[in-house]
């Protein structure tokens, strides 16, 4: 027997023995009949290119959302996470693009939603007992307290509670691929207030148009995330260009996170297209004073268009931390290929010419 199948077969023999005192589940089965119809009908248009809608994906996450309360209502077995996850296991396993993972976070069971291939119906809930009034009998007082819906596939990170009864989390949210090895990138930390989470920090406050990241890692209260950089010259899909890699931390539980290291990684990629551009400047500007300090040789300069201009290709460089790069331009009279070499932090043009088609 596997792993999973002895696990099923424990938490299962545990609820039989417990059934007697919990009706949690009496209505699961219909909860997850309705969820296999809503796959064979609804959801399975996914599959001929149409879209989902919003009322489908509403009422999917509705039945997740009355299976997870009512299991952590019943408390004891029920309401740990392996008997969640295998409950919900029976769901997803009948729409294979379901995913949904939930994690302990202090006194509140966090879960991510993904219930498409895309973005489209990703959420994170988040589940846990009301601290005012009970609304009724005491199974009742355990409740969906909040939902956050981005078009992104989340992770949740736990956090070291702010305080004793405060608890916090990272949800980190990724986007589609970019082709490039990078993808749409968004951090959010959420703390819980009464019967309420709320975002006390984003990298959207740091990256308002963005962040398209390499890689990210988390441990504790920190994480590093790696991400491109734009400037002119940078060119999309290249190799060697400059990036940045940031480290946050949660200094102390209550407070937010900051930034406590910074590097760049090929910064001499960006500062090389900084003097690229002031060379095609002095050349459309006539500023021979300008040309004469990034191209010293004087028969080099004169034999340079001032119609040249850069082409939005990759460059070639020599290898890492180059000291010669070639870069495509073109000119009136077609393309032209410029060779700049490094002396310590100087870069200057030392060959030039047109390329032969």
């Amino acid at each position: 027997m596997s792993g999973k199948s002895l696990r099923r077969a424990g938490i299962w023999l545990a609820v039989i023995a417990l059934s007697f005192v919990s009706p949690a589940h009496a209505g699961a089965p219909d909860r997850l009949d309705r969820f296999r119809q809503l796959a064979a009908s609804r959801l399975a248009l996914a599959e001929l290119g149409e879209e989902v809608s919003d009322a489908t994906y509403a009422e999917i996450s509705q039945l997740l959302d009355e299976e997870i309360v009512d299991s952590l209502a019943s408390g004891g077995p029920f309401a740990s996470v392996p008997f969640l996850h295998d409950r919900l296991d029976a769901f997803t396993e009948a729409w294979g693009t379901t995913v949904v993972r939930v994690t302990r976070v202090g006194p509140l069971l966090v879960g991510a939603f993904q219930l498409g291939g895309g973005g489209a119906g990703n959420s994170v809930r988040v589940y846990g007992r009301l601290t005012g009034p009970a609304l009724g009998p005491p199974a009742t007082d355990v409740a969906l307290l909040a939902t956050l819906t981005r078009d992104a596939r989340p992770t949740v990170h736990p956090l070291p509670p702010a305080d004793q009864t405060t608890a916090q989390f990272l949800v980190v949210w990724e986007g589609a691929a970019t082709g490039r090895g990078t993808r749409a990138l968004r951090v959010d930390h959420l703390r819980q207030h009464r019967d309420d989470v709320r975002v006390v920090w984003s990298t959207t406050e740091v990256f308002p148009d963005g962040l398209l990241a390499r890689g990210y890692s988390t441990r504790g209260s920190e994480f590093r995330i790696r991400y491109e950089v734009r400037y002119p010259g940078w060119t999309p899909g290249c190799d060697g260009q400059t990036e940045h890699e940031d480290v946050y931390r949660l200094t102390t539980p209550a407070a937010s996170f900051t930034r406590v290291a910074h590097r760049e990684v090929n910064g001499w990629h960006r500062d090389f297209r900084r003097l690229v551009a002031q060379l095609f400047s002095a050349l459309t500007g006539g500023d021979g004073g300008a040309l004469g300090g990034l191209v010293p040789d004087p028969g080099l300069r004169r034999m340079l268009p001032r119609t040249l201009r850069a082409e939005p290709a990759c460059d070639a460089a020599d290898g890492p931390g180059p000291e010669n790069v070639s870069i495509a331009a073109s000119a009136a009279e077609g393309p032209w290929q410029l060779t700049f070499h490094r002396a310590g932090t100087r870069w200057r043009l030392v060959r030039a010419g047109p390329v032969i088609q």
